[in-house]
């Protein structure tokens, strides 16, 4: 690549900082991004498209189909990659979701068909569910009120830390071999809500309780806190796809990619305790 920085989107995200420090610790010039950046990137606002990718010789582009409201991603990410290629960009990583069929209407996926067609060099990375989902996502006011509540049943997913992913991600940046690869993200293991919900317990010392609810009233339950219902219905099925353990086979990819096993839930949840991350 002739040109040297790498651009990385929703740069303040769970992932996307994540990625940034990794980078920055492999002494990667990184052009950090976001609405509210000093490299503006709005998906909503094309005119902020071509100055963040000019100057760019990779780039770390995040779907955001887990937002409220219509959005469509193959067009979207389709347009984005084809500009990218046009200033100069030929190296993309995206972000997607490691997930069956459609949730809430949507394919996760619907982004992959741009980059592939880029012209770029392009990796896809699936990830499982997040750790940080519990300590600084959807989960978090559920585990510090002490009650998990999901349509999840007794289903089992292989949680993925998002340090890896941000690991995997920033390797396939700026090494080669990870051209045309779809990497598909999780943990070492798969647990079932209850396993992790206990795992929580023990790291801060109380009793964290996770109860499966249906399908319907988990939509209501969110709708009563004013969550658009779009949105609700997003959640709903994401976690459905956990009931009925669609995507519950952990994956060696991690350590493949890496060279080392990847993080366990244990380990996260001691930290995260030690933190005070879920201080009543």
């Amino acid at each position: 690549m002739t040109q040297t920085d790498i651009l990385v989107l929703g740069s303040t995200g769970k992932t996307g900082r994540r990625v940034v420090e990794n980078l920055r610790a492999r002494g990667a010039s990184v052009r950090a991004a976001g609405r509210s950046a000093k490299v503006r990137f709005d998906w909503d606002d094309e005119a902020t498209w071509e100055p963040a990718l000019t100057g760019a010789g990779a780039a770390y582009l995040v779907d955001r189909q887990d937002q409220p409201g219509p959005w469509d991603a193959e067009a979207a990410i389709g347009a984005l990659a084809k500009l990218a290629v046009e200033c100069g960009v030929r190296r993309l990583v995206l972000l997607q979701a490691r997930t069956t069929g459609l949730v809430g209407g949507k394919d996760l996926g619907a982004g992959e068909r741009g980059v592939r067609d880029s012209g770029a060099e392009w990796t896809v990375l699936r990830p499982n569910w997040f750790f940080q989902n519990f300590d600084e996502g959807v989960l978090l006011d559920s585990v510090r009120a002490g009650e998990i509540r999901l349509p999840s049943g007794d289903g089992r997913e292989p949680f993925v830390d998002t340090g890896d992913v941000a690991e995997v991600a920033a390797a396939a940046l700026v090494e080669d071999g990870h051209d045309g690869q779809v990497y598909d993200l999780s943990g070492p293991r798969a647990l079932t809500l209850t396993e992790a919900a206990g795992e929580i317990s023990r790291a801060v010392g109380r009793e964290i309780s996770y109860v499966p609810v249906s399908h319907d009233d988990y939509v209501g339950e969110l709708l009563s806190y004013d969550v658009p219902a779009d949105y609700a219905a997003f959640v709903a099925d994401l976690a459905g796809q956990i009931r009925q353990n669609l995507n519950s086979t952990p994956t060696d990819t991690v350590e493949r990619v890496l060279g080392r096993a990847p993080r366990d839930f244990t380990d996260f949840a001691r930290e995260a305790a030690a933190r005070g991350s879920w201080a009543a």
